[in-house]
């Protein structure tokens, strides 16, 4: 489609990619121009300059511009996200396309300008995600080399986009299933390890130190002599991954109850504790035990066996194996998801403090020291590691990609010549799709923060966003986004007798309050913007249990079933954007049983929720002491 007069003449485009002197239909492969009717309504107050080479330009699809009678913005679906070489401001706060200078960046020329002159809700360009794309990148994130599509596709193929940044790992959906119970999570977890030939790895904040952790540790115990009996030598290997501040606590811990499988097998076993770079010097001197937890962990839960890979919120803590609800998903017979998860663990571990036998810890041959050594080195080395297994991950699926799709082009007159035992052989088309997301802000990697804000901005009108977390303290740019978009949103967080907080000594046991505090403050926004019908909140609350699920289900527009859902160990809060190490999975499906497994646990979930009304605040049991509202707005960044 030719760029249209006005877009060639007009003073005020929005030319995304590279700095305006390089920017041509050669060497950018994003979708660049808008070409709605309303063009030139939209775009006539931007003061973005069009670059050179912008006559051979192509452009997006009229979805995906900025006027109002669409719901969505973006950048093409094929395309994501722009490239670090745009212009940015200091702060990477705005993203002047084209500009040489952060001067005259949006921030500068903009200040409170309004789409179409007209107030967007509450929410201006300063705390607009419209550009959310731009302040995230950072230079560990892949470039975007697939070209973009000129339409908009139907149903869960308009996520491909997601793999311009991430591996894409197509499956059957045979081989997902949603887990419902902490029970049969746990059951799960002995089975799994029970049966492991290969591999072992897990990766959590914590091991507990109860009967049940015991068991899981007699299990691995087990697996591994039985090991070492059929072969004489084992090929059996297991890593678990844990945060320092969290495993070391109290006299009796983590490493305590790993330390017998370390003397016992220390050929084949790894513990690996996470250590984050933040915390060091006077400050770690100065911070006790369990507040030192506040600066950062490893959060990541992910329990791998063999080709089996089990995705979760959940700890490995007697509470996750019985009463503290959460999610769980396990994909079978997924050898490439396995890899990727084992190497993006094995990066973690090889910058992280290694457990010896004597409950001492030390650092890999030649590897900086997380808070020792340089903070900057650490990082960098960091961050090279984990993203040459994401961009590793991320080239060998393009490979299978083209190959598979090399074969399918002759595959027909192949399977024609050599019958049905040709085509026995063959894998059946995937039905289902596999993104893993990364959050390491530490690091620099900000992918799924990315990913994130993305699939909420362009959530259409009436499509609806189930979001759940076991503590509601949403970053600022996923509130703006929530109560600025289309979408209808059912938010489900823990009632304050159902957080894990809840009932704690000392100054945690205030925890809850603050978290009821910071849940008034979003309810009232709501109520002042008149979206209660849109965005609504829900509590959970179950007599004797507590509630850690986190994680959002997607029904696309006219539909009663989701066709992506996003599971793992991000709470969508400031910690674990900015702070934590976190990983999750988007699962985006076509096939309809997959789909109600999905719809029935969103539902099982909710249905021990009531909805959040003006008198839940005025319940005895809401009562927030003044202390408690003074303090939260200065602490809430740390929990």
């Amino acid at each position: 489609m030719p760029v249209c007069e006005w877009h060639r003449q007009a003073p005020a485009l929005w030319v995304v990619g590279r700095a305006q002197s390089s920017v041509s239909s050669a060497s950018s492969p994003f979708p660049l121009l808008c070409s709605c009717s309303d063009a030139k309504e939209c775009f006539s107050s931007l003061p973005w300059q069009l670059g050179e080479g912008a006559d051979d330009l192509k452009i997006c699809s009229p979805a995906f511009c900025l006027c109002s009678s669409v719901s969505r913005f973006g950048f093409g679906d094929s395309a994501g996200i722009v490239e670090r070489l745009s212009c940015h401001c200091g702060s990477l706060q705005w993203i002047g396309p084209g500009c040489s200078s952060p001067s005259t960046c949006l921030e500068a020329v903009c200040g409170e300008q309004r789409l179409h002159h007209k107030k967007f809700l509450h929410l201006s360009f300063h705390r607009s995600s419209w550009l959310l794309l731009a302040p995230l990148l950072s230079p560990p994130v892949p470039v975007i080399t697939a070209p973009p599509c000129s339409l908009c596709p139907e149903g869960a193929h308009r996520f491909q986009w997601i793999r311009n940044l991430v591996p894409e790992f197509g499956i059957s959906s045979s081989h997902v299933k949603v887990l419902s119970s902490p029970a049969e999570f746990y059951e799960l977890l002995k089975v799994q390890i029970k049966t492991a030939k290969q591999r072992v790895v897990m990766a959590s904040l914590y091991l507990g130190t109860g009967l049940l952790e015991q068991e899981l540790v007699d299990s691995l115990e087990e697996t591994l002599e039985k090991s070492l009996q059929a072969k004489g030598s084992s090929n059996l290997r297991v890593s678990i991954l844990l945060d320092y501040t969290r495993g070391s606590r109290g006299r009796k811990n983590s490493r305590t109850m790993l330390i017998p499988l370390l003397q016992r097998f220390p050929e084949q076993v790894r513990v690996s504790l996470f250590h984050t770079p933040n915390l060091r010097g006077l400050l770690r001197l100065l911070i006790p035990e369990r507040f030192n937890e506040t600066i950062g962990l490893q959060h990541i839960k992910v329990y791998l066996f063999d080709d089996n890979v089990i995705l979760s919120g959940a700890n490995l803590s007697d509470l996750y194996f019985t009463n503290r609800q959460d999610r769980y998903v396990l994909l079978q017979d997924s050898p490439e998801i396995a890899d990727f998860f084992t190497e993006l663990v094995d990066a973690i571990g090889d910058v992280s403090l290694q457990l010896q036998r004597d409950d001492t810890v030390q650092m890999l041959e030649g590897m900086v020291h997380p808070y020792q050594g340089d903070k900057v080195a650490y990082c960098e080395i960091a961050n090279r590691r984990v993203m040459e297994v994401i961009n590793s991950a991320r080239t060998r699926q393009e490979l299978l990609h083209a190959k598979t799709f090399h074969s399918s082009q002759q595959g027909s007159s192949v399977l024609s010549q050599q019958g049905s035992q040709a085509s026995g052989a063959l894998k059946p088309e995937p039905d289902t799709w596999i993104y893993p997301l990364i959050q390491m802000k530490p690091f620099g990697i900000q992918i799924d923060e990315m990913v994130t804000e993305t699939l909420l901005t362009e959530a259409e009108r009436d499509a609806r966003i189930y979001l759940t977390t076991g503590y509601f303290n949403l970053t600022q740019a996923y509130m703006d986004l929530i109560l600025g978009t289309r979408a209808e949103y059912r938010i489900l967080l823990a009632a304050p007798e159902v957080n894990g907080f809840f009932g704690a000594k000392g100054v945690a046991g205030a925890i809850p309050a603050a978290y009821v505090y910071i849940e008034h403050q979003f309810y009232s926004e709501v109520c002042y913007l008149q979206q209660q019908q849109r965005v609504q909140l829900q509590e959970y609350s179950r007599a004797g249990w507590t509630f850690h699920a986190k994680g959002l289900w997607l029904y696309l527009a006219g539909s009663d079933l989701p066709c992506l859902t996003l599971i793992g160990s991000p709470n969508f809060g400031y910690r674990s954007v900015h702070r934590d190490l976190e990983a999750q999975v988007a699962i985006v499906t076509e096939n309809k049983a997959l789909q109600q497994q999905l719809h029935r646990e969103q539902e099982q979930l909710y249905l021990c929720s009531g909805v959040v009304s003006s008198s839940t605040f005025e319940q005895p049991n809401r009562y927030v002491k003044l202390w408690v509202k003074l303090v939260t707005p200065l602490i809430k960044n740390f929990f």
